[in-house]
């Protein structure tokens, strides 16, 4: 009983409350499955440090040797996940992130001679993709993963040159960003060889690290006012290099099926799966986690730090 108890704790203690993981890949609607070409983390914890040497890949623990066939021109999803497999539990608030993580969503490709066995350490990406915020109806790039049901698309560029790539899934949560070291960089990498199109090997590249400052207006910024997450109605500046575009009289793209809404996943079996905490079972969220705000039904006390109100919608635990 004891070790049940002592057990139960330490699973608390493990759940990250609106944290997100990148686990599955779509090609023109067709979902590939669960973790295959996937490089992905064994947690949803965020990199908070833009100097940190994972901010390539991330910390991967879930690694195959599938790599993904993708046409060039393709209809290319990213699925984002709560935790491994979905959701947390039954109507996980926070699956595929929670909504008040908002801020901008991106990918990178970089080219490799292998995509199974690459060394994401030293390699050069160039962006393809990304969206950061419609100042015209206040949404952000997480919002709509959201409502795609944890599903980010871009087209894969006609006119690069066939072959392997790693391909870099990243979104940033700033809801906790208005000091330095606040932005929660969430990332994983997918394995893929591209097919068809076109010779162009962008020359745009940077690196990971490196290719962020800490300090940069889209990274270090308080985008609520009040209870609104529109950066005041300001634009936003995303951070990188601007998206790879093919120069013209490329080969135009092929047409390409509308994806259809994919099957959520089924929650898989957990070790001593938990119930999602509530203010009234005694479980505290961790350092940097979402302690209260309009509408929360989490925890409202901390690990550690102090509980503190970022607005009315978000209040998160600090030191």
């Amino acid at each position: 009983m004891k070790f049940a108890s002592v057990l139960a704790a330490l699973t608390f203690a493990s759940v990250a409350y609106g944290h997100t993981i990148f686990q599955k890949i779509s090609v023109n609607g067709a979902d590939q499955g669960q973790l295959k070409g996937v490089r992905a983390p064994g947690n949803n914890n965020p990199i908070q440090n833009v100097n940190d040497g994972a901010m390539a890949c991330n910390n991967i623990q879930h690694r195959d040797n599938n790599i993904i066939n993708v046409p060039s021109g393709a209809r290319v999803g990213a699925w984002w996940g709560h935790i491994i497999g979905g959701a947390q539990g039954p109507n996980d608030p926070d699956h595929p992130i929670a909504p008040s993580h908002k801020g901008p969503t991106m990918v990178y490709l970089a080219k490799v001679d292998n995509a199974a066995n690459a060394n994401p350490s030293g390699l050069r990406w160039f962006k393809v993709f990304e969206e950061g915020l419609n100042n015209g109806n206040g949404q952000w790039g997480v919002d709509t993963m959201i409502k795609n049901g944890g599903w980010q698309y871009f087209n894969m560029p006609t006119c690069i040159a066939p072959g392997h790539y790693l391909m870099r899934i990243e979104l940033i949560a700033l809801h906790s960003a208005y000091t330095q070291g606040g932005a929660q960089f969430y990332l994983g990498c997918g394995q893929i060889n591209v097919t068809g199109g076109g010779s162009v090997t962008p020359s745009e590249t940077v690196s990971f690290p490196g290719a962020y400052q800490g300090n940069h207006p889209g990274i270090t910024i308080a985008i609520y006012q009040g209870t609104i997450p529109n950066n005041a109605g300001r634009p936003y500046s995303i951070p990188g290099p601007r998206p790879f575009t093919c120069p013209a009289g490329q080969p135009a793209p092929a047409p390409q099926p509308t994806p259809q809404p994919q099957p959520q996943p089924q929650p898989q079996p957990q070790p001593n799966p938990q119930p999602a905490p509530n203010p009234g079972n005694g479980a505290s969220a961790p350092l940097y986690g979402q302690c209260g705000g309009t509408g929360w039904t989490g925890a409202t006390n901390c690990e550690s730090g102090s509980c503190k109100a970022v607005n009315d919608w978000y209040s998160q635990c600090v030191p």
